[in-house]
């Protein structure tokens, strides 16, 4: 699509100018994996959804709204995959 290059380039830029543990980082890399997730290329996002999950966590702490969000968002992605077992332990934490 045409947004999957746009997200690229804004996590490119985002990476130069913030680093690579910044929130805004972590919110495009959700986004792209969002856009691959609708495509249904699933391998493709998985790794995107844990790294802004990570970055989220450690910047934010696992206390913070948008962590429930990474989570909620990794385990629909799992769930997609027919991997509920994986799903759900996500899906508990991010109602916590």
């Amino acid at each position: 699509t045409d947004a999957e290059p746009l997200y690229l380039r804004a996590i490119a830029i985002d990476e130069k100018a913030l680093g690579p543990i910044h929130p805004e980082l972590a919110t495009d890399l959700n986004n792209l994996a969002m856009l691959l997730m609708a495509q249904g290329r699933y391998t493709d996002a998985e790794p995107l959804c844990r790294r802004a999950l990570k970055i989220s966590q450690r910047g934010l702490g696992d206390d913070h709204p948008s962590i429930a969000t990474r989570l909620n968002n990794l385990a629909g992605l799992l769930k997609a995959q027919g991997r509920f077992t994986d799903a759900e332990p996500l899906y508990r934490r991010s109602l916590e």
